[in-house]
């Protein structure tokens, strides 16, 4: 499907309105390819200087349990751009954080608000949140997927490779929410996603038996294997993380001794294909879980990767709330 094509397909805006976002396992191929050609085109218009605003007078509501840079700014800053407006919520400014129920929140929310981000720690906090909201739920994080930041990572891939289906993803770091939306959507997407991490940090099984049984009908190749050389070996793109994420800070030393093996650097890339990206979601560690000279080297895509979570995110506000 060509992007005139894919943007154009009225009957997938239109199904996408009004819709939740809580893992990519929620959409099918065509609409989330749909949403990577959406933003493609937004960035266009925007690198054009073209005024772009279908969310004019809308509010969208942005829960954070948890902390981020590039979450906050992308949503924040998306959608000014969009003419709507971001209001952001710490769980110090509302009662969800001192006893209210999720669903009397996201009763009342839903009185005021057009949409709700939320980033959080236990998944099912934002699975009941879309349950009791009668407005677009969107997981801008959870201890068990990151569908916004794939979303952002699929999009950079499409746009630097030009095709997606086929590719090989090499996902070198703990099995967390990163490793499981990159497969549910590379299954998705028809791309192979080969994941390595050490024994007792594998991603959750169910998640890997879900995009395989998904990747049945794309052609993808889902697998997890021990060594990294096995999982970088012919990749068209290298993906690491922390090893230490969020909430896990305590196990920071047990961590580095366990992913010792693990880092990427330029001995390890050398057994992917000669143009090869280097993707990470930030923050990254220098010198842990990526050498310097990978991640700023010429192979290294993170700016992009940081720059499209704008964009793809503008995407999905709009093709929800417009």
């Amino acid at each position: 499907m060509s992007l005139t094509e894919s943007t154009k397909d009225t009957s997938i805006s239109i199904g996408l309105k009004g819709r939740d976002l809580l893992e990519l396992d929620d959409y099918t191929t065509e609409e989330i390819q749909y949403l990577i050609d959406l933003a493609i085109e937004i960035k266009a218009k925007q690198k054009n200087g073209e005024v772009y605003q279908p969310l004019k007078g809308k509010t969208i509501g942005l829960i954070f349990e948890k902390s981020s840079t590039r979450t906050r700014v992308s949503f924040e800053v998306g959608m000014f751009q969009l003419g709507g407006h971001a209001l952001f919520l710490s769980k110090n400014d509302i009662q969800l954080g001192r006893g209210e129920t999720i669903a009397d929140t996201a009763g009342v929310m839903s009185r005021y608000l057009d949409g709700i981000m939320i980033r959080t720690f236990g998944h099912d906090k934002v699975v009941d949140l879309a349950k009791y909201a009668s407005i677009p739920v969107i997981n801008g994080l959870s201890d068990l997927a990151h569908p916004c930041q794939v979303l952002a990572d699929y999009q950079t891939i499409y746009e630097h490779k030009g095709v997606l289906k086929g590719l090989k993803l090499a996902y070198v770091s703990d099995g967390n929410n990163m490793a499981h939306s990159l497969m549910i959507g590379g299954a998705k997407l028809g791309v192979h996603v080969s994941v390595a991490s050490p024994e007792g940090y594998e991603p959750d099984p169910q998640v890997v038996a879900s995009a395989q049984e998904i990747a049945k009908s794309t052609g993808a190749i889902i697998e997890v294997v021990r060594d990294p050389k096995d999982a970088v070996k012919d990749a068209d793109v290298i993906y690491s993380d922390v090893w230490a994420s969020m909430g896990f800070e305590e196990e920071q030393k047990a961590r580095e001794i366990a992913f010792a093996s693990y880092q990427v650097d330029e001995a390890l890339a050398a057994h992917a294909k000669p143009d090869y990206l280097f993707m990470h979601c930030l923050p990254a560690h220098r010198g842990e879980e990526v050498s310097e000279g990978v991640i700023d080297g010429k192979h290294s895509v993170i700016f992009d990767q940081a720059e499209n979570r704008l964009h793809a995110q503008k995407a999905l506000m709009a093709a929800l709330m417009g």
